[in-house]
C-alpha cells in the first residue's frame, strides 16, 4: 500500500528546489507528498547541534502532519544531500537537546539521495553533523524496523588536472572520501553516498542537482521503485 512521502533538502536548499519532485512523487504513488519548509539560511547552523534541531523541529510537524492522512499510519521519508543525514538523527527514539523526536514511529523507509555519510573532512559545514550521527547510529542503525535506501549518482570523476569541474569534484570527493579520483555526483562521491547495510542503488549520469538530478521526473522512478524499472527496461 502507498503511503505519503516527506522530502527534507539539502544544504542551504528551499522548497521551491524540490516542488517538480513532491508532484512527480504525488503522481506515481497517489498519495500527498510534503517538502519540510526549511528556508536556505536555516542551513547556515547547520554545523552546530542546536541548528540540527531547528530542522529536526520542523521536519517533525511535516512528518506527523503527512501521517495523519496515510492509509498505513507511516511515512516515507526522503533526504536529498544533507537531509538525508539529518534524517537518520530524527529517525532516534533517544533525546536529542532534550527533545524526542522518535521518527521510527512514523517512518518506515528512508531514503537518502547524495548524502554524504561517511563524511571525513572538514571543508563542509555539515561535516561534524554527518560524523557525530555516523558515531551514534552508524550504518542502517533501526533495520529492519526502517528500511533504508542510499542512492548515489556517478557523473563525474574528480580530476585534479581536469576541467573546472573536475578539479572542483577533486577537492570535494577528497574531503568526504579520502580520494580525490573516486566517480560522484559533482559534490559527493559514491563510497560517502553509499550507506551500510541499506539497499544501495548507483545511477550512472546524475549529477548532485541540476541538469539532470536525483530529482528530475524521469530519474525518481529509477529510485522509487528500481525493480519495476528494470522489468521495463528489459
Amino acid at each position: 500500500m502507498e503511503q505519503p512521502t516527506v522530502i527534507l533538502g539539502g544544504y542551504l536548499s528551499t522548497s521551491i528546489v524540490y516542488r517538480a519532485m513532491r508532484d512527480t512523487l504525488a503522481e506515481i504513488t497517489g498519495q500527498p507528498a510534503y517538502i519540510v519548509p526549511i528556508l536556505g539560511h536555516e542551513w547556515w547552523w547547520a554545523g552546530i547541534p542546536p541548528g540540527w534541531a531547528a530542522i529536526l523541529l520542523k521536519t517533525e510537524c511535516t512528518v506527523r502532519r503527512a501521517a495523519t492522512a496515510s492509509p498505513t499510519g507511516k511515512v516515507t521519508l526522503i533526504g536529498h544531500s544533507a537531509g538525508g543525514v539529518l534524517s537518520r538523527l530524527y529517525l532516534s527514539p533517544a533525546p536529542f537537546l532534550r527533545h524526542r523526536y522518535s521518527g521510527i514511529e512514523v517512518v518506515d523507509h528512508l531514503i537518502t539521495l547524495g548524502s554524504p555519510h561517511n563524511n571525513r573532512g572538514r571543508f563542509f559545514r555539515d561535516g561534524w553533523m554527518a560524523r557525530a550521527v555516523y558515531r551514534r547510529y552508524p550504518g542502517a542503525y533501526f533495520a529492519p524496523q526502517v528500511r533504508y535506501t542510499s542512492v548515489a549518482g556517478r557523473s563525474l570523476r574528480g580530476e585534479a588536472g581536469g576541467s573546472a569541474k573536475e578539479r572542483w569534484a577533486h577537492t570535494c570527493y577528497r574531503e568526504l572520501c579520502g580520494d580525490g579520483e573516486a566517480w560522484g555526483d559533482g559534490l559527493v562521491p559514491v563510497p560517502s553516498a553509499l550507506l551500510e547495510g541499506s539497499e544501495q542503488i548507483v545511477l550512472d549520469g546524475i549529477a548532485h542537482y541540476g541538469g539532470t538530478w536525483y530529482g528530475s521526473p524521469e530519474i525518481i522512478p529509477l529510485w522509487w521503485r528500481p525493480e519495476q524499472s528494470m522489468r521495463a527496461a528489459a
